[in-house]
């Protein structure tokens, strides 16, 4: 299957996807964070600013680290998603990967 930078877009807005890297691990460095949104160290520091701003996420020093915390009981800024929770959004997507499912029923060659 094709990279998704290979496709030209994706499902999820580098704002998404840096706060599933936070919650992945919240004590990430920006430029880890880059590599991981495949975004530059200066984007994903925006990004986390506006996020902050927002009140999405707070921001602790630890030592000469950052620890975030996510704010996952606000909404989501989608009008789509009216009354859905970031922690809903990261109940789904920043969870450790399970095997794949098994869709129900049977393909047409084993139903035959």
């Amino acid at each position: 299957m094709a990279e998704s930078s290979q496709l030209g877009w994706t499902f999820l807005t580098n704002h998404a996807r840096v706060l599933i890297s936070i919650a992945h691990d919240s004590g990430i460095r920006l430029r880890d964070v880059g590599e991981r949104v495949g975004i530059t160290e200066r984007a994903a520091h925006r990004i986390v600013s506006e996020l902050l701003a927002a009140g999405y996420i707070t921001r602790t020093r630890v030592g000469r680290r950052n620890q975030y915390t996510i704010n996952d009981d606000l909404p989501l800024r989608d009008p789509l998603a009216r009354g859905q929770r970031v922690g809903d959004l990261l109940a789904i997507l920043a969870q450790p990967s399970k095997s794949p499912k098994r869709r129900a029923g049977k393909r047409t060659s084993e139903a035959q």
